[in-house]
């Protein structure tokens, strides 16, 4: 009984690490890109980053079930970046980088979204930076991302796959 008891309150106590990525990792928007990018600049943020996804993805679900959902991810990327999700299949307006009102299908189809997720960072002119296909290998590589756009790794010309292989180095030592 006992030992129910304690494996029963260490597992509320690992789900009680994780959070809504609606809520905690994802911000509000009424879909209106430029405003984003403005809001952006105004609370000192690095850039916006887009999570193209579609409903029956299940790398999309991968990343939302054990990287956004946690506190670390969101804290880092609420921070750093303004986040919002985009549905490739859907028909919901919004105003692109342009100014440009579309159908959030035919953004990701501009944006050429095939796969998903697509993991797009873009900087506070609302040039993209950086684009990553595909799901993440778990937070580290996710915050690692985050860092290589953040610190402004980017600009300096490394890869990201060379960026990552020294993380993972620098986390063996």
């Amino acid at each position: 009984m006992l030992l129910l008891s304690v494996f029963a309150s260490t597992a509320w106590a690992e789900g009680a690490k994780v959070r809504d990525p609606y809520k905690h990792f994802f911000n509000e928007t009424w879909g209106d890109l430029p405003e984003e990018l403005n809001k952006a600049q105004k609370s000192g943020k690095k850039g916006i980053l887009i999570f193209f996804e579609m409903d029956e993805c299940p790398f999309c679900h991968y990343m939302k079930k054990n990287v956004l959902n946690q506190p670390k991810v969101q804290a880092y990327y609420r921070k750093h970046f303004l986040n919002f999700v985009i549905d490739i299949e859907g028909d919901v307006e919004m105003v692109n980088l342009k100014g440009q009102t579309v159908k959030q299908k035919d953004f990701a189809k501009k944006m050429r979204v095939r796969a998903t997720p697509v993991i797009a960072y873009y900087n506070l002119s609302g040039k993209l930076i950086y684009r990553h296909t595909g799901k993440t290998s778990g937070v580290d590589e996710f915050m690692w991302l985050g860092e290589y756009i953040a610190n402004g790794v980017y600009k300096k010309k490394i890869r990201f796959s060379k960026y990552k292989r020294q993380k993972r180095a620098e986390k063996k030592k």
